[in-house]
């Protein structure tokens, strides 16, 4: 079981790099864009559509390695009062009845979407530039799929960690 948690969490952290590389495209562009626009006189078409699709793939794309690291933002008052074994329990059927059966939606929709925009050869059809889209929708079923992935991970480790001694470390491996 342990080789396939750290595949997930390999999975998990190269598309946290990719997300952070495509962060450096955004910043990129965006200064681009600056300087055509106030220096240049010269605005350009197609900054803004590289930019909502480049944020919005590193987002997703950043998701399953934020959850690995617990970054995402939580609110536990209950159950921190709770003991550790019954704080994981409640976290694993959480992730198992709620998040795991949402992502399973959102991902095969998210694939359909992809799937047909590449068949058909869609463009965005609100933009002057006109780009493919599939590549974007493509990077968000990548990052949905990853982090899904990573859910059923850290799902096994709070499961074993409710099972196991009271010293075992957190899901993430911190103690």
């Amino acid at each position: 079981m342990r080789p396939l948690l750290r595949l997930v969490d390999g999975l998990s952290t190269a598309c946290a790099w990719i997300a952070s590389a495509l962060a450096l495209v955004l910043i990129a562009v965006t200064l681009f864009e600056v300087f055509m626009r106030y220096v240049a006189g010269t605005p350009t078409i197609w900054v803004f559509d590289v930019a909502y699709m480049v944020s919005g793939a590193s987002v997703l794309l950043a998701g399953g390695h934020t959850l690995r690291t617990e970054g995402h933002v939580r609110i536990d008052f209950v159950s921190s009062r709770f003991p550790p074994r019954v704080q994981a329990l409640v976290q694993a059927a959480f992730f198992g009845l709620v998040i795991l059966p949402a992502l399973y939606f959102i991902t095969a929709a998210s694939w359909r979407k992809a799937w047909a925009a590449f068949l058909r050869g869609e463009v965005e059809a609100v933009s002057p530039w006109a780009p493919v889209i599939w590549p974007f929708y493509t990077a968000l079923t990548v990052g949905l799929v990853v982090l899904s992935l990573q859910v059923v991970a850290q799902m096994v480790r709070l499961l074993a960690q409710a099972i196991s001694p009271a010293d075992t470390p957190r899901p993430n491996g911190a103690h």
